[in-house]
Order: C-alpha cells, then structure tokens, then sequence
C-alpha cells in the first residue's frame, strides 16, 4: 500500500504501527538469537553437616520409660530432649524401634516400616520428629541390612518351601552329611552359623543368633526391597541411618570352610579366621548403590557404619574410591584399644587423621555392645581422671564425634551376677566366661529418686546399677568439677574455637611413651590449640618446641585444665601431673 497519497492523520497511524511491530519483530529476534544465560549454580553446603556433628547413641529400651512398664519408649525420648540440646547434641542415633521379637532387642527385626509397640506408635515417632527438628537435633536410625528376624514374613515364606518364590531371599545349603552343616562357618554368638530346617530338610545361615537368618544380597529382589525400607524413613525425614553388621552383607559363593586359627574362643569354639563371611568386596558394590539412594534426598542424610575392620587402609576403602559409599564409617582402631597406652593411641589418631584421604574419622568410644570405657580403660583407682582423658581425645581431636547414653556421667559396666539374671542372647550362650551386653546396657541415670529418674515400675527391665545415687545428671549438673561439666566444656570449646572445630591435627612429642600431645592448627591467622595430656599415675615433665608447626610464641594460655595447672606455662617446661589434661592457646 502506498501510504503516501493517505491523509496526514491516518498516515501517522501507520507509521507508528509500523514502527511497533518493528520492534517487536526485533525483539522476538534477539530472544531467539542471543545465548540463554546460564541456570544459577546451586548454593552447596560446603561444609555437611555431619562432619562436625556430636552423634549420640540412645538405646531407646534404658533411656526414659514414660508409662511405666520399667522399658523405655519413644515418648521419653522426647521428653529429654531439652538435655540433648543442652549438651549441644547434634543427632541422636537410634537402636532399632522396628516390630521385633527382641530375641536380640531389635536387632531381629520382623517389619521395616513399623514401630514396636513396646516403644510406642508411628504417630510418636512423627511426633518426635518434629520435637527434635524443634530443638535442632537430627534423627538418625539403625538400619539392619544383613538379616531379618525369622519371623518375618519374608522368612516365613522362604522356609515354606523350596520353590516358594522368597527362597532365594535367604541362604539354604544342604548339609554335607546326615545332621552335618554346609561348613564350619561360625555364629557370633558362638556355635554353628547353620540352623537345620526340618521342614524343607535344609540349612539356612546365620552370622549371628538362629532367630536372626541372613539375607542373600546376591539376589536383586533384596536389595530393592532393603532399599525401598530406607526410602520409607527418609521420606519420614530421618537424618541418615546407622548400618548394623555391614561388613557381613556377603559371604563366600562357593562355601568354602574358613581357615581354623589356634585356639578358642569365649564360646569353646575353634578360632577362625572369618575372611570368607566378612568384608568381601561385593559389599562396596551395594554401598555405592545405596549411597545413590540417600544423596537423591536434600539435606546431606548420612551413612554411618559399624565397622570393624582390622587396619585403616580397611577403613579407607569405605569411604569409596569417589568418596561414594558411606561418609562415617565407625573407626573402631582408636576407641576399642582397651590399654591407656600413648603411643598406641598416637599412632592410631595419627592414622585416621592422615591417611584417609582427607575424609573424616568417626571416632566412638563407647557403645552398646561393649563395656563402657570407664572399665576397659580404668585402672579402678583413677578412672574420673582417666574417663576425662577418653573425653578429651574425643573432642579435642580433628573428627565427628560418637557418644553413648551415659559416658557423659561415668556410667559403669554392671553385668548380671547369675545366668538367671541375663536378658542377652550372647550371656545366655557364654556364660560364665561372656556375661553378654547386659552391663553396658542399664537405665540411664537420671536423678538420685526412684529407679534413677528412668522409670516408675516396681522393676525395670534391667537393674538400676547401685552407683546411681551419685552418678547421675541432676547430681553432676550442679558439680562444676563432675565429669559432665568437663564433657560440657569440651563440647562447648569443640563447637566455638576454630583451631578445634577445623584445625588440623598434627601430633608432637611423637617420641614421648607416657603423655600424648598434638597441635590443633587454626585454619585463619589466629591462635592454634595444643592438647597434653598424662596417660601415667606420675608426674611428667615435657617441653615443645613449636616453630616447625608455624608457632614462634615460648607459652600457652590454658583453655582447660584438669590437674591444677597454672593458666599460663613455659613450653620450655611443662609440668602435667598424674592423668592431667591441658588444652591450651599457643602463637
């Protein structure tokens, strides 16, 4: 159209519109042409966290009965959680809560995505979870991957026949011989590891307890079903989960006998060797896996591992080669040593924090199947003293940090005085010689009252240990020289001092046989910390020399101090008296 022989109005209304659509034009064009900006990068977290986390253990059963049966339940942990806060408590990992028979309290569990009512409902465990995530505490369950009770269903459809289609879930051998196992594979609560099934005339079996049959992870129905109970309580929130037993997940596929070692063990047995039903390399495979599985969850959920493994290039493996597999795998090499030995405990301090990678140690001192620190490490005259210097290595070193109910206090090792008396599985079978787990434990020590503050039931399903009149928190929070007062104070300088929250950990004096000392190295410019401590009933006289660390200063300013120490020493000449800890600041 020619718009020019159009009268001025009408012309000008042309031209605008021509110039409009122009633009548009244009624009379109330049949205079609020009490079989409790149997406914003997510904000990662980089520091999880776990990896500076206080992780406390609860053995629901002894922490706090809130209806009366004499066993705890999931109400009461609620009901304490103000002193977890207090204790500056990070996340608290469960025992098993699931449907058991409680032929091993849990640990044979027969429904995955229940709650026992013994401990409570669903709804409590809901509940708890929005009181914890109120007091900032995560929850962190145990999961137990390598067997099943043997009344759960699974189970009972495996046994039911040999062509059910759940048979394949466990492992069934026939026998070499009329009333003879598959092999001599041993139990860990002693005896064979093969129980005799009458019904389909095989063997099934099982690394622990009879009650408690293996699951055969060869067979990928299990590990989806295994997975798919791990997505049922991280849709509920948890943090993460334990993993019971883990290094068992697999054994040999060709049933080999494992080689016999001289001796006997506590049950009379023939010592193996047990490289053929423990940490076999397909277990990794499976980590990897569920590693997957957990990382596909917002906020950082943790995989911890019981793992007791015999050196630290063992340990390393768990970490995977990508670090993909479990990010705290329990280290065992340094808490379990059972001899206040300085130079033992530097060499393997040093380990962990020198030859993983970079990865954090789990350090755990104590836990539920073990005596309490305070007996294995105590020399029955000086165990207050000693059971600091278990705290302090705790929490003063470069690692997440394990507790257990109790350790805080100086809870003491109470086994059962007759067979009679004994709830566990494993005192049941090694009586005299094993008393089984009951000692460690007892009902946590509440207040001086009835049943230790634990419970109000005419009797409790353990023992309250005699000791509960004065080792207990109500006593000791108003104690400023109790040993929960120094755990307090460690924490507290473990969460707000930078050298001790994310220094590194250098060992000095590494020649000294009775006192261990190391450098917690501030990351910025200011102080760093240094850690001494007396592992001896005498006096010991040291001196450091700090300049190849980086420190030109000649003294330390005390942070802590348990022996009576001046607030501020010579390096040159350090005076620790006997189990003395100093934790002082040096530049």
């Amino acid at each position: 159209m020619d718009t020019k022989s159009l009268p001025v109005p009408v012309r000008r209304v042309f031209q605008v519109l021509a110039l409009t659509l122009t633009a548009v034009f244009l624009s379109s064009c330049s949205q079609r042409t020009a490079p989409a900006p790149s997406p914003a990068k997510p904000v990662a977290n980089a520091v999880p966290w776990w990896k500076h986390a206080l992780i406390y253990e609860v053995y629901p059963r002894s922490f706090q009965d809130t209806n009366g049966d004499g066993i705890g339940d999931i109400n009461g942990i609620i009901q304490r959680l103000d002193y977890l806060q207090s204790m500056r408590v990070n996340a608290v990992w469960l025992t098993p809560i699931y449907p058991s028979p409680l032929v091993d309290f849990g640990y044979d569990i027969s429904n995955y995505e229940a709650i026992d009512p013994i401990y409570g409902s669903m709804a409590d465990f809901d509940r708890l979870m929005t009181a914890a995530k109120a007091h900032h505490i995560r929850v962190i369950m145990d999961m137990v991957m390598n067997h099943t009770s043997d009344q759960s269903p699974w189970f009972q459809e495996s046994r039911s026949s040999r062509t059910n289609p759940k048979r394949d879930w466990y492992i069934w051998r026939d026998g070499k011989g009329p009333g003879v196992p598959p092999n001599n594979w041993q139990s860990v609560f002693g005896h064979s590891a093969w129980t005799y099934d009458a019904t389909t005339k095989q063997w099934y079996y099982h690394k622990f307890y009879a009650q408690q049959p293996d699951l055969n992870w060869r067979n990928p129905e299990v590990q989806k079903a295994m997975f798919d109970a791990c997505r049922f309580w991280l849709d509920k929130g948890v943090a993460g989960f334990r993993l019971d037993a883990i290094p068992e997940l697999f054994e040999d596929p060709q049933f080999r006998d494992e080689k016999v070692l001289p001796g006997k063990n506590v049950f009379g047995d023939p010592n193996l060797d047990s490289s053929l039903t423990e940490n076999l390399p397909e277990v990794h495979d499976v980590m990897r896996q569920l590693r997957k599985v957990v990382d596909s969850y917002p906020g950082n959920r943790v995989l911890i591992g019981e793992t007791y493994l015999p050196n630290i290039q063992q340990q390393l493996l768990w970490y995977g080669a990508h670090n993909d597999e479990l990010q705290l795998p329990m280290d065992m090499q340094v808490g379990f040593l059972n001899k206040l030995d300085a130079g033992k405990f530097r060499a393997k301090i040093n380990q962990a924090e020198t030859e993983l990678n970079g990865n954090m140690p789990l350090f755990v001192f104590d836990n539920h199947d073990n005596a309490r620190s305070w007996d294995r490490y105590g020399d029955g005259k000086h165990n207050a003293a000693i059971a600091r210097i278990i705290a302090t290595m705790l929490l003063t070193t470069r690692s997440t940090a394990m507790m257990y109910y109790g350790q805080e206090i100086g809870m003491v090792t109470t086994p059962p005085k007759t067979k009679a008396q004994v709830q566990d599985p494993v005192g049941k079978t090694g009586w005299p010689k094993n008393k089984g787990r009951d000692g460690e434990r007892t009902p946590m020590q509440w207040d001086s009252g009835k049943d230790a503050g634990f419970s109000t039931a005419a009797k409790t399903w353990l023992p309250i240990p005699p000791s509960y009149k004065t080792v207990n928190v109500q006593v000791e929070s108003g104690q400023t020289d109790s040993l929960l007062h120094w755990y307090n104070q460690l924490i507290q300088m473990r969460k707000n001092d930078p050298a001790l929250h994310d220094g590194q950990n250098i060992m000095v004096n590494t020649s000294d046989p009775n006192v261990l000392s190391y450098l917690r190295k501030n990351p910025g410019q200011g102080p760093s910390v240094l850690v001494a401590m007396n592992f001896t009933n005498k006096s010991q006289t040291v001196s450091y020399s700090l300049q190849a660390q980086g420190i030109q200063g000649n003294s330390a300013t005390a942070l802590l101090e348990d022996g009576g120490m001046a607030s501020n020493i010579d390096l040159g000449h350090v005076v620790l008296p006997p189990f003395a800890i100093f934790i002082g600041q040096v530049q």
